[in-house]
């Protein structure tokens, strides 16, 4: 079987997206290789620092009283940030997350069985499919976002003070050509990039936790096999001491795997769910400002700021998605032990199934920075709470 073709199929896209932002965790790479970042990584984070959030903070600031204008400067800047940040933590543990990548390519090596494979598959579309929604996504908001850019450039470019897609006071002369043309080119990726950021990161990150639940269907599967096996007495009881240990072994790793992402991404899920909560308020008050005070803006702008909302919600219920997941799969490995077959068990051995009830009676969670739990009803929660802000966001215009 081919291993790099089932890495491909279960991290799709956001293998070459990572790999195009200079923080694959590619576990073909040296260990040496992640102690110095990548060049495409710099680039990347230079754009979106000095041609998007600095301008847009800066503005935001100049805007200070005009609340309209303040969310419009503040929503781009907070988008790229949360993007930042992601970047910034995907390079930071890379050496850390090279270790997990290692152990995927090895959970689809070991993987001999038709139903082991089944049911990874199984999952691995499950995540192919949250991120296929999550690309989509991205490519309709980046497209009428460059559209809309393209049309400002296009009005301005003759004007006698061209407009920028972010204006800032460059140490240089931004109305001179080549200049002008450049920057507002590299401001416009930059944007771009915010997108595609945010987008394969949270790909990355729900891929493998759905990952750690497939290994946690395969675990429940193989102890009920095995304790079927010795009721029917078609092993022995060190056969099934030794298929035990495995086990426990294979649960206490998975364990260990769940933190480790978990302590990795915790504070970005942190700055995520702070972010996405300002970001759909910030991106809701336009949209209701557009609309109540029958604005003139361009079908195109409408658009995109439709498409931005849809695209901070798919971000946001991905991780809440896969985290709930991880909390029922987490729990139901306890739930196995109490429905395989226990009772035909001798008493010396039911009793070591309690190893892996034990184990299991604190879930596997995705965090954020410790003071929430992803999961479905922090997804209501989040959308409650953002038009909360909106609510106060439209007493302070009025």
């Amino acid at each position: 079987m081919n291993v790099n073709k089932d890495l491909n199929y279960a991290f799709a896209l956001s293998r070459q997206c990572l790999w195009l932002l200079g923080v694959w965790p590619d576990p073909q790479i040296p260990l040496s290789d992640f102690r110095r970042p990548n060049i495409r990584f710099v680039i990347v984070v230079c754009i979106l620092s000095f041609y998007v959030i600095l301008p847009q903070l800066t503005n935001m600031i100049l805007a200070w009283g005009n609340v309209a204008r303040m969310v419009e400067y503040v929503a781009s800047a907070n988008f790229s940030l949360m993007a930042l940040c992601k970047l910034i933590a995907t390079w930071y543990h890379g050496k850390t997350l090279r270790t997990l990548m290692t152990s995927v390519m090895t959970d689809w090596i070991i993987s001999k069985s038709d139903w082991e494979r089944s049911t990874m598959l199984k999952i691995a579309r499950r995540g192919r499919s949250l991120s296929f929604r999550c690309y989509v996504s991205a490519m309709f908001t980046v497209a009428f976002y460059v559209w809309f850019n393209v049309l400002k450039f296009q009005r301005s470019m003759h004007q006698p003070q061209r407009i920028l897609a972010y204006q800032f006071a460059y140490p240089y002369n931004t109305q001179k050509s080549p200049n002008y043309e450049i920057t507002f080119f590299v401001q416009v990726t930059g944007g771009a990039y915010s997108a595609l950021i945010n987008c394969t990161v949270d790909s990355f990150v729900s891929i493998f936790v759905l990952q750690v639940c497939a290994q946690l269907q395969n675990l429940r599967s193989a102890l009920n096999n095995i304790v079927d096996e010795l009721a029917n007495k078609t092993i022995s009881t060190l056969k099934f001491k030794k298929g035990l240990a495995a086990i426990v072994i294979r649960h206490e790793h998975l364990i260990k795997t769940a933190n480790t992402i978990d302590e990795c991404y915790s504070g970005v899920l942190f700055v995520h769910m702070l972010c996405a909560t300002f970001q759909l308020c910030f991106e809701t008050f336009q949209v209701f400002t557009i609309i109540t005070d029958n604005l003139d803006v361009s079908i195109i702008k409408v658009a995109f700021l439709s498409f931005y909302v849809t695209l901070v919600l798919t971000h946001l219920y991905i991780y809440c998605y896969s985290a709930e997941r991880l909390l029922t799969e987490s729990t139901s490995m306890a739930y196995g032990v109490y429905e395989c077959k226990w009772y035909n068990l001798p008493p010396k051995n039911a009793k070591d199934l309690m190893i892996i009830a034990h184990r299991s009676r604190i879930p596997l969670k995705l965090t954020a920075g410790k003071f929430g739990i992803f999961s479905l009803e922090m997804f209501g929660t989040t959308v409650k709470t953002s038009m909360g802000y909106l609510s106060a966001l439209l007493t302070m215009k009025d």
